[in-house]
């Protein structure tokens, strides 16, 4: 009973700290990291430009087709071309992309900024599953932490727990800690994306490429490959487990002695 009281505290907080996608959700997941919060703010200043070009483009189609009409005007113009108008078309949408341009460099030159990370991880895909490295810590026998991550199969689900996204090891992460994370793959093409903290790292056979995390609160994120890499490209989930230094500390100690 005690046991059974304890699984099911465990799998209610777990499932309170998850960050994953809603029924029907359509906008962006709660950002996680500083670069996901930079994304979202990106996107939600684009829409305001998109909306108002979208509503002034609307209107003049929709005054050019109502006052050019056969019926309102029998007879044509004969206009066939206005140097202001034409100044003022070009020049506009120029300095409108150039507004966006300022935020979405800077934006883009922080993806792919790496500040001194404090650990360093590394990710290779597999079909299908995936296998973490924690290169930085070595035991009695000098062999790095090193696991294997498989998707928990359906009917092996605790209540609670979500369908197609739960893996047996989970990739745990401190918070707060300037993280590297090394991309790779075993034999095709896979695609490592957290949509919550920001990253899409494409994984490819004897290719290294890099990424970053710098995770800002403590929580379960999921995500999944983003690269159709074969009949179970759906089936290799990713977690990340975000928690405090000390449990994080504690995590790897009892990796370490194993």
């Amino acid at each position: 009973m005690i046991n059974l009281l304890k699984t099911f505290c465990l799998t209610f907080l777990s499932t309170i700290e998850a960050d994953s996608a809603l029924d029907w959700q359509l906008g962006f997941q709660d950002p996680a990291t500083p670069i996901m919060e930079g994304i979202i703010n990106l996107h939600h200043d684009l829409m305001f430009f998109i909306c108002v070009i979208s509503i002034f483009v609307s209107w003049m189609l929709g005054r050019t087709l109502w006052h050019f009409n056969q019926n309102q005007n029998s007879v044509p113009s004969n206009l066939t071309h206005g140097t202001l108008i034409e100044m003022i078309w070009t020049i506009t949408p120029a300095v409108i992309l150039l507004i966006i341009a300022v935020p979405s460099f800077s934006l883009l030159y922080a993806m792919d900024e790496i500040i001194s990370p404090a650990i360093t991880i590394k990710t290779l895909g597999h079909q299908w599953y995936w296998s973490y490295e924690y290169s930085d810590y070595l035991n009695h026998e000098s062999e790095a932490i090193n696991f294997d991550s498989y998707m928990i199969p359906e009917e092996d689900l605790v209540k609670g727990q979500l369908r197609l996204l739960e893996v047996d090891n989970r990739m745990i992460v401190p918070i707060n800690t300037h993280i590297r994370v090394i991309v790779t793959a075993a034999d095709v093409l896979h695609s490592w994306a957290v949509p919550s903290l920001g990253v899409k790292c494409d994984a490819i056979p004897g290719r290294l490429n890099q990424t970053s995390l710098f995770i800002k609160r403590q929580g379960i994120y999921y995500g999944q490959c983003s690269e159709i890499c074969g009949i179970n490209h759906g089936f290799m989930p990713i977690v990340v487990e975000a928690v405090s230094l000390p449990n994080y500390v504690s995590w790897i100690s009892n990796k370490l002695s194993e």
